[in-house]
């Protein structure tokens, strides 16, 4: 996911063995088969495979019943502020790193795009960090603590459909994937600090208590949100950014 376009920098991030490496061994698969091309191109491209599944984890962590219901609700309410934390810590380091150009566009990768494949506008972006794997793993972090299962499940499926295709496709390098895990993992696993637990308690629930309707709602958009990947909010602040230019321009 890009949050924000980043020109290139003066000074680049070198390549190593380690993830060049990797790339090319998985790169040898692509451009073979048209159906699995296009099938991980559209895994990549699909808010519902993608952030949907997590969501619906959430929820479906959130209303099952257990002995320690509020303290696994607290849990995922931090996994849902660890998730915008994560997109700001990945964000803010693609800016103040140097720049890193995604495999797709590395010239000594010699890198073969498979079927289908078309995400040169992110050619200006860098990178390093990935914002996708700081903010899935945030949240399959957090409904790991809330629910062991579920939360196997959500790393799992953030490894498998989001990294993975990511990978494949040349959108990143492994150490950009392990960079922002790692980010959302560290992120999701402060909410084990008890004071972390109860200070988000400590608002939300008495919200959910007096005013149950509003809080789902809010619930809900923020979610949905998340599922597809702040599009609706990035696409509403582009227009105001587009409409105002000029008054800032001048």
């Amino acid at each position: 996911m890009a949050m924000g376009e980043f020109p290139v920098a003066a000074k680049t991030l070198q390549m190593n063995p380690f993830d060049t490496s990797i790339v090319s061994f998985v790169n040898r698969f692509a451009h073979h088969s048209w159906v699995f091309d296009s099938f991980v191109y559209m895994l990549s491209d699909n808010h519902l495979l993608k952030g949907g599944v997590v969501v619906a984890l959430i929820w479906w962590s959130w209303f099952r019943p257990n002995p320690n219901q509020v303290e696994s609700r607290r849990y995922l309410l931090w996994g849902i502020v660890a998730c915008l934390l994560s997109v700001v810590v990945a964000r803010a380091l693609a800016d103040l790193l140097p720049f890193r150009e995604r495999p797709f566009a590395a010239a000594a990768l010699h890198f073969q795009s498979p079927y289908g494949h078309g995400d040169e506008g992110l050619i200006h972006w860098s990178s390093f960090p990935s914002d996708h794997a700081a903010v899935f793993f945030a949240l399959a972090t957090s409904i790991f603590f809330a629910w062991r299962a579920a939360g196997i499940l959500a790393l799992c499926h953030v490894f498998l459909f989001i990294c993975l295709p990511r990978l494949y496709l040349g959108l990143h390098y492994p150490t950009d994937l392990l960079t922002g895990a790692l980010i959302g993992i560290a992120l999701a696993s402060i909410a084990r600090v008890r004071v972390v637990r109860e200070s988000i308690g400590r608002f939300a629930m008495p919200w959910l208590e007096h005013s149950p309707g509003s809080f789902y709602a809010c619930l809900f958009v923020m979610t949905l949100q998340i599922a597809t990947l702040f599009q609706s909010m990035r696409e509403i602040a582009h227009f105001f950014f587009w409409l105002f230019r000029p008054h800032i321009t001048t």
